[in-house]
């Protein structure tokens, strides 16, 4: 049997403008095989593979025992016209839909060309991505670990948000522009209890999406980064010990809410808000009893089986009347007893000097100020 090999044309179009790419939300066809791609891969990118894992597979086996010829044979035996065609025609869909769309294989190179050559022979031009994935990764890599040099140059200091548990500071992000979402991008509350019902993204979209909201911020006229008081963990992703430090350093902001208050916005984000994410209220209960496990030692023994027990009455109120107020109880003894000390340890630690203090609406009204956005 006759295989047809790809014939090229010259001069397939090809960029490397990066950063045109991240400041204007470009979408992106990732060729990579499923496996590839869900180890990594860029904000507003749809996975559309040449070829699938266990055609990729085979195809690295051949290479490694036979040579590129012999590897370029068999995937285009793999991938034949009756194969390839549903295939150019989920690039020409998304294409129709995001007539903008560039193509990237892992290096640029032959995956991506192939693609980018069968699209133009079904009468359809794409640009690819020069290097590829690597390439790509590799600048927004770069920009992360300079951002601790380039921003204090570009004359951008980072504002640290501060407060109790439960004070607000999410709700007090959302109105402001000159900000980025840690908690946001890691997909995850910040706290023991933080864990969301669908997982974090990968080390590597972390990292790709928090240089890319990075990149967007340096071309912003804002002069001041807000960021959220955070650890330099936030659940499974991290930033670099770099990066935290230089977000560390900047000038306090501290949010000042009353206890009731917190009690309300904390039942509202993990009891209301949680509970919709299950699939049942036992789902949520198995996660919140395996988090109050994993603080079990810091809460002590006493505190811990009074915490539990206000929960467990709290749940079954909930499911007998349908009321939730009961689990207010079980909050409060959490935030005062447990958090609280916490914060306040942890602020007479570090020592830092607070630049302002207030609630949400008197802190927006002061960082939204000129002077200080």
């Amino acid at each position: 049997m006759t295989v047809s090999i790809t014939q090229f044309e010259q001069d397939l179009p090809q960029t490397d403008d990066f950063k045109s790419i991240v400041l204007n939300n470009t979408p992106l066809i990732d060729v990579r095989a499923p496996v590839e791609f869900s180890q990594g891969a860029f904000p507003n990118t749809v996975n559309l593979p040449l070829m699938t894992d266990e055609e990729r597979q085979k195809v690295g086996i051949c290479y490694k025992q036979y040579g590129n010829e012999a590897a370029v044979k068999l995937g285009h035996k793999l991938v034949n016209e009756q194969v390839r065609e549903p295939r150019v025609q989920s690039w020409r869909a998304f294409m129709e839909a995001h007539p903008d769309a560039l193509l990237y294989c892992f290096r640029g190179g032959m995956r991506s060309k192939i693609s980018q050559q069968w699209l133009k022979d079904s009468g359809r031009e794409i640009v690819r991505l020069k290097g590829g994935y690597k390439a790509f990764r590799r600048y927004l890599i770069d920009f992360l670990e300079a951002v601790p040099t380039t921003f204090p140059q570009s004359g951008i200091q980072p504002v640290v948000l501060a407060g109790r548990t439960g004070s607000g500071k999410t709700l007090l992000l959302q109105q402001l522009q000159n900000t980025v979402d840690l908690e946001g991008l890691a997909h995850h509350r910040g706290s023991a209890f933080g864990r969301h019902a669908t997982p974090q993204p990968t080390q590597i979209n972390f990292e790709n999406a928090l240089a890319m909201e990075l990149i967007r911020f340096q071309e912003t006229p804002h002069r001041r980064l807000v960021i959220e008081d955070e650890g330099r963990n936030i659940g499974t992703v991290y930033m670099s010990k770099e990066l935290f430090e230089f977000f560390k350093g900047g000038s306090r902001v501290v949010l000042e809410t009353p206890l009731e208050e917190r009690i309300a916005i904390t039942l509202d984000e993990y009891v209301v808000q949680a509970q919709k994410e299950y699939p049942s209220v036992d789902d949520w209960k198995a996660f919140m009893l395996a988090a109050f496990n994993r603080i079990q030692k810091r809460l002590g023994g006493e505190r811990y089986q009074r915490v539990l027990q206000q929960f467990n009455q709290a749940l079954q109120i909930q499911l007998s009347s349908g009321s939730i107020d009961e689990h207010q109880t079980w909050i409060e003894t959490l935030l005062v007893e447990y958090y609280d000390p916490m914060y306040d340890y942890q602020m007479q630690k570090r020592q830092h000097k607070v630049e302002f203090s207030g609630s949400i609406q008197e802190i927006v009204d002061y960082l939204q100020s000129p002077q200080n956005a």
